[in-house]
């Protein structure tokens, strides 16, 4: 597993994006102003989470102040945040090629801290549990929005296996074929791991992949890798994940929907 990989991509990603904006964002102040420009390059350059990831790795006594971790849902939420460790990623102030403002990352990631395969991942919500027979470490399960009556969801949760594929970490309740299995939320799923693909992939450092899907017509789940398939997780957890401006960790549950505002 090499932890080296997503900072090294991190930090040429911010030479890249630098590079561009100061190439191409200066047309773009004749017709909007300098003052639109100073606003896009600070959200481009500004990656709180870039920088707690950067930390994660390289500074492992820093994990337990980094680490968000809840036994029960949000309260007023509906969905349990599936995993322990270091959530960002959405949308675009994920902290990793190949992702950027214009291909937006969708999902969150949770990286966990421990050895591979030793950090459980839970079922977010109550629903029918999939595993399609070439599956190594993805297993998707369909939902009634709760948000939404009469609406099919589905939530995605990835990585699990090692980087070979060798290996997987999914639990032997739900071998490849499975398919519309009940599980309750809370149940254990399985472990985080690194692949990513197996020989030859982009590596990874270990962490869950967790996004909300949404279906076609028929109820099947849509293509999760396409941003505009998918659905913003932050009123499902009630958790701050889409605002490139916060670095506050651990993330912490939002008032729940309906409150009055703190003073």
């Amino acid at each position: 597993m090499d932890h080296r990989s997503p900072i090294a991509r991190s930090r040429r990603r911010k030479l890249v994006l630098l590079l561009l904006a100061l190439v191409i964002l200066p047309g773009a102040a004749l017709i909007a102003g300098y003052p639109a420009l100073r606003t896009v390059a600070g959200v481009i350059l500004r990656h709180p989470p870039n920088e707690a990831l950067l930390r994660w790795f390289y500074e492992p006594s820093a994990r337990a102040a980094l680490s968000t971790s809840f036994a029960a849902p949000c309260p007023g939420y509906p969905f349990l945040t599936p995993s322990a460790g270091l959530v960002g990623g959405l949308p675009w102030n994920a902290a990793y090629a190949p992702y950027n403002i214009l291909q937006p990352h969708p999902g969150i990631d949770i990286f966990g801290d421990g050895p591979e395969g030793t950090v459980p991942v839970y079922a977010a919500y109550d629903g029918l549990l999939t595993r399609e027979e070439d599956w190594v470490a993805t297993v998707i399960i369909r939902h009634d929005d709760p948000l939404q009556p009469g609406r099919v969801i589905w939530t995605y949760y990835t990585h699990m296996a090692s980087v070979d594929g060798r290996r997987s970490y999914i639990v032997d309740r739900f071998p490849p074929g499975v398919t519309a299995l009940p599980v309750r939320q809370g149940e254990l799923l399985g472990y985080q791991g690194s692949y990513n693909g197996g020989p030859g992939a982009q590596p990874i450092g270990m962490h869950l992949h967790f996004s909300i899907v949404r279906s076609d017509a028929l109820g099947h789940y849509l293509n999760e890798a396409v941003f505009a398939n998918t659905l913003d997780p932050t009123p499902y957890l009630g958790l701050k994940l889409n605002d490139p401006s916060s670095g506050d960790f651990p993330l912490r549950c939002l008032p729940p929907p309906g409150a009055a505002p703190s003073s």
